[in-house]
C-alpha cells in the first residue's frame, strides 16, 4: 500500500471492523464511471478517488477494475458483463449517471451481484434487492428545497430538467414537495445531456413567469438552461439540484450561475459544517488527500460518493467473509445482506442506516443548502 492509501486507511476510511480473518480469495471490485462524455465531471473525481482507496479489508487483498462507459448506457452495461464473466467481481460500484447506473443494475439482478449506483436510482421491480445508492435521494433534497422556497416567498415553480431517468425522478419528487409547500408548478421543460441550445424551453418558462425555476441536471450540462434563462432576462430565483454540485458547474456557468441555490451533501462545504456535524471529519480529511492529489479546489461531492460506496461496503466485508469465500455466489449474497442491515455508517455525504424497504439509508444528516456566491459554495443551513 502505498503512502496516500496508508493515509487515506488510517485517517479517513478506517471502519474497526475487528480482527483479520484468515486469508481467502481477492475480492474484486467492478467500477465503471462515466469519465467521458456529458457525465465526465462527475466521472473523473470518482475514478481519481479509487486511487485513494485502501487496498486491503479484514486482511484481505482488494482489486478494484474500472472502466469508463463514456455516459453511455450500452457501455456500462458492457462492463458490468465482464465484471461478472471476466473478472468474477464480487460488487459493482457505479455508475455515474442514472441511465448508466440502471444499465448496471440490469447486470446486478441477473447475476446476483450487488450494485452501489454513483447516481439516485428509482427501481421498483425485483432489480431493487441488488442495487444499494450512495447519493442522497431526490425526495430528501427536494424538501430541504420546497421548505427554501416557500421561507422565501415563492408561489410557482417552473422546471426545466433532462429527459432521462435523472429529470424524471427529480420532476416527481419536487411535485410532490411543492404542493405540499403550496407551491404551484408553473411549466415543465426538459432538454438532454448532449444539447447546446434550450431556447425553445426557456422561451416557454420565462413567457410563464413563474417565481422560480428548478434546473435538474447534472454536471456541466446543468449550466446550460440558467445561463440561458439569465441571457434571457428572467429575474425570478434560480435553484439547482445535487447534480450540479461541482466545480466544473461553477466555471462554466460562470457570473450566470451566481445566487443560484441547490441541496448537497455535506462534504461539498465540510469546512463551514458545525464540529457536531458527524460527516465533517471525514469530509476535511477526504478534500486534504483528493487535493493534495489532485490540486486545490478539485474536490467535488461526485468522488466522495466512490468514498461512501467504499465504507457501505467495507462495513459488510468482515461479516460477510464469514458466510462465503470472494468470487462465490454465497460471498456475494452474505455482501447483500449485510448490507441490507446496516445502521450508523458515517460517510463523507451524511450516516447510511439501510432496510429491506430503504436502499438509500440517507437522514437528513445527508443534507444541507448552499448558495453559489463570489464562484464558490456559501452554507445556508
Amino acid at each position: 500500500m502505498n503512502t496516500t492509501r496508508n493515509k487515506i486507511a488510517a485517517a479517513l476510511i478506517c471502519l474497526g471492523a475487528g480482527a483479520a480473518l484468515p486469508a481467502l480469495a481477492d475480492i474484486n471490485v467492478g467500477i465503471t464511471v462515466s469519465a467521458t462524455g456529458p457525465a465526465a465531471s462527475l466521472g473523473i473525481p470518482e475514478r481519481n478517488t479509487v486511487a485513494l482507496l485502501p487496498t486491503t479489508i479484514a486482511g484481505e487483498k482488494i482489486n478494484y477494475i474500472v472502466l469508463d462507459d463514456a455516459t453511455n448506457p450500452t457501455e456500462a452495461n458492457k462492463n458490468a458483463r465482464k465484471f461478472a464473466t471476466e473478472n468474477k467481481a464480487d460488487i459493482f460500484f457505479g455508475s455515474s449517471a442514472v441511465p448508466t447506473a440502471l444499465a448496471v443494475a440490469e447486470v446486478a439482478a441477473e447475476t446476483k451481484t450487488v450494485q452501489i449506483a454513483l447516481a439516485p436510482v428509482e427501481i421498483t421491480d425485483a432489480k431493487k434487492a441488488w442495487v444499494f445508492s450512495a447519493p442522497q435521494h431526490n425526495a430528501l433534497m427536494a424538501h430541504a428545497l420546497a421548505e427554501h422556497m416557500k421561507a422565501n416567498g415563492v408561489k410557482s415553480l417552473g422546471f426545466i430538467g433532462y429527459a432521462d431517468g435523472y429529470g424524471e425522478g427529480w420532476l416527481r419528487e419536487m411535485t410532490k414537495a411543492a404542493e405540499a409547500a403550496g407551491i404551484r408548478m408553473s411549466g415543465v421543460e426538459r432538454y438532454n445531456r448532449t444539447d447546446t441550445s434550450v431556447t425553445g424551453q426557456v422561451v416557454k418558462l420565462a413567457s410563464a413567469n413563474p417565481d422560480a425555476v428548478l434546473i435538474a441536471g447534472s454536471g456541466t450540462p446543468a449550466a446550460l438552461p440558467q445561463t440561458a434563462l439569465v441571457d434571457r432576462g428572467y429575474k425570478g430565483k434560480l435553484y439547482q439540484t445535487h447534480g450540479a454540485a461541482n466545480k466544473e458547474f461553477i466555471r462554466v456557468g460562470g457570473k450566470a450561475v451566481e445566487g443560484a441555490v441547490l441541496p448537497v451533501g455535506p462534504v461539498v462545504v465540510a469546512s463551514q459544517l458545525p464540529d457536531s456535524h458527524p460527516s465533517k471529519k471525514i469530509g476535511i480529511e477526504y478534500t486534504r488527500m483528493y487535493e493534495e492529489k489532485n490540486g486545490a479546489g478539485s474536490v467535488s461531492s461526485f468522488g466522495a460518493h466512490m468514498i461512501d460506496a467504499y465504507r457501505i461496503f467495507a462495513a459488510a466485508v468482515p461479516e460477510a467473509l464469514k458466510k462465503g469465500k470472494p468470487g462465490t455466489p454465497e460471498f456475494r449474497q452474505a455482501l447483500r445482506d449485510v448490507i441490507e442491515t446496516q445502521k450508523e455508517v458515517v460517510g463523507a455525504h451524511g450516516v447510511f442506516n439501510m432496510t429491506p424497504a430503504n436502499h438509500y439509508g440517507h437522514d437528513a444528516r445527508a443534507r444541507v443548502l448552499v448558495k453559489i456566491e463570489n464562484g464558490n459554495w456559501k452554507l445556508i443551513r
